[in-house]
């Protein structure tokens, strides 16, 4: 490895955790919210087609690389159930914020996540990059779990427009950081996503396996992809402190 100045990591799975039962807690959270302001489908039914659409339009995301977001979702969903409510209507931002105030409420840190952000933050120049639809509530994540005074450099797919393994994230992440390409390592959780994206962007990647390896109890739709192990020359961290140790073999 070259000499390394700066440093970007991934969001989910890697710093931050979400709690197994959040995904089941958001969505009647956005469908009360919806109900509040007069849309009324069906609940089990709307839960299916909601959940439906985001698989199909996720998929799209992984050919194009651009981001979607949980607003299209539920207007997709409820055109369904005869509500004509188009994706920026105030009804639909609301129930966006209610679902996502779930997350705010579900998420804890990776142990050893913040002492390693203390250790590296006068040495090297750090950046967040995570695929998440909504970007203010990523923010707002990193924020209450007091990890966002770490970072220089903090960027959303939801925010960007594209997501994570696309080369405009990663020009992004690189443009935001004085230092040379080679100078940059990413640690992430997801092959695809965060090792393979940071191999074509031509940075260091770092495989970090807390999940796969810990075995913590998370949200089904949040685990990693399932995709083979990237080449053994990319390095492998199963905890902070591993990775702590690798930078120090640099």
């Amino acid at each position: 490895m070259k000499h390394i100045r700066a440093i970007g990591c991934d969001l989910f799975n890697t710093l931050v955790l979400a709690k197994p039962d959040a995904l089941t807690r958001a969505f009647p959270r956005l469908q009360r919210s919806l109900e509040r302001d007069g849309l009324h489908p069906e609940e089990k039914a709307f839960r299916k087609t909601y959940y439906h659409t985001a698989v199909k339009l996720l998929k799209q995301t992984r050919e194009d690389g651009r981001e979607t977001h949980n607003r299209f979702w539920i207007s997709a969903a409820l055109e369904n159930f005869g509500y004509h409510v188009p994706p920026d209507d105030p009804r639909i931002t609301a129930a966006v914020e209610a679902y996502f105030s779930t997350f705010c409420d579900s998420c804890y840190r990776v142990p050893g996540a913040r002492s390693m952000l203390e250790r590296l933050k006068d040495v090297y120049q750090l950046g967040l990059l995570s695929n998440f639809t909504h970007w203010p509530a990523a923010l707002e994540i990193i924020d209450r779990l007091e990890l966002a005074p770490f970072f220089e450099v903090k960027l959303i797919s939801g925010q960007l427009g594209y997501r994570k393994p696309h080369g405009k994230v990663f020009s992004e992440l690189m443009g935001g950081f004085d230092a040379k390409r080679n100078e940059i390592m990413y640690v992430g959780d997801d092959v695809d996503a965060d090792v393979n994206g940071a191999l074509a962007a031509g940075i260091q990647p770092v495989w970090f396996t807390y999940v796969q390896d810990k075995k913590p109890p998370i949200p089904m739709y949040m685990a990693p992809s399932e995709t083979e192990d990237p080449h053994e020359d990319v390095p492998r961290v199963s905890t902070w402190n591993e990775f702590l140790a690798l930078l120090n073999t640099l």
